[in-house]
């Protein structure tokens, strides 16, 4: 069973997860995010955003009804050109299901592209599942997400908030480019690259994510 919190100390996962779970990569202090970002549009109930890549184009629907915080923020990067010239650099299959994982992209560790931590929106909240074609927030603790996100390519109730787990923060969903996805997951990775949770599941070749811009 796949759970998906992950410790800050080693990237190490806490008792009890596996070796699936999205990292949020930059570790550094706020004081290190950009201070002078642009004010942020409006948010609203429903934006698409298209994410160029090359190996194909995805497009995505983000709820910000639901998830305003989550969404708001992954607009500000949008809106800013800070995940142009990223990459999808992780690709997370889950053992002995094919075709079932996630995908992760965005800053890394890029400090220069950092903007402020978000509050954690936890499905529990929003109402939104982690379904096939889910985006939500990469991180190593609620409250640390910035720039790292990850895409689902099955049904992950394993990320969803249960109890006390607070899961991840799902906001949005892909509407076109789910091929482009699972090629990405289904690519070469690197057997002995990365550490703690990454591990083997660096991809040899990572995505370019050329521009995210939203779509009118």
């Amino acid at each position: 069973m796949i759970r998906p919190l992950a410790c800050l100390a080693g990237l190490a996962l806490l008792v009890g997860c596996t070796d699936d779970a999205p990292i949020n990569q930059p570790a550094a202090a706020n004081e290190t995010a950009t201070a002078n970002a642009a004010a942020p549009a409006p948010v609203p109930d429903a934006a698409r955003v298209r994410i160029e890549t090359g190996a194909g184009a995805i497009t995505l629907e983000l709820d910000g009804r639901r998830a305003p915080v989550t969404t708001a923020n992954f607009l500000a990067y949008a809106d800013q050109g800070r995940f142009d010239g990223t990459s999808f650099y992780r690709a997370a299959p889950t053992r002995g299901a094919p075709g079932r994982g996630f995908i992760q992209g965005g800053i890394r560790r890029s400090y220069r592209r950092m903007l402020p931590p978000i509050a954690h929106e936890p499905t529990s909240k929003t109402g939104l599942r982690h379904e096939p074609g889910t985006i939500s927030m990469a991180r190593t603790a609620p409250g640390n997400a910035m720039g790292e996100f990850f895409i689902t390519t099955a049904r992950m109730e394993q990320m969803d908030a249960r109890g006390d787990d607070p899961g991840y923060a799902a906001f949005g969903r892909v509407v076109e480019g789910m091929d482009v996805i699972r090629r990405i997951l289904d690519a070469e990775t690197i057997p002995n690259a990365g550490s703690g949770s990454m591990r083997g599941q660096m991809l040899a070749d990572p995505v370019a994510i050329v521009r995210v811009r939203r779509v009118e």
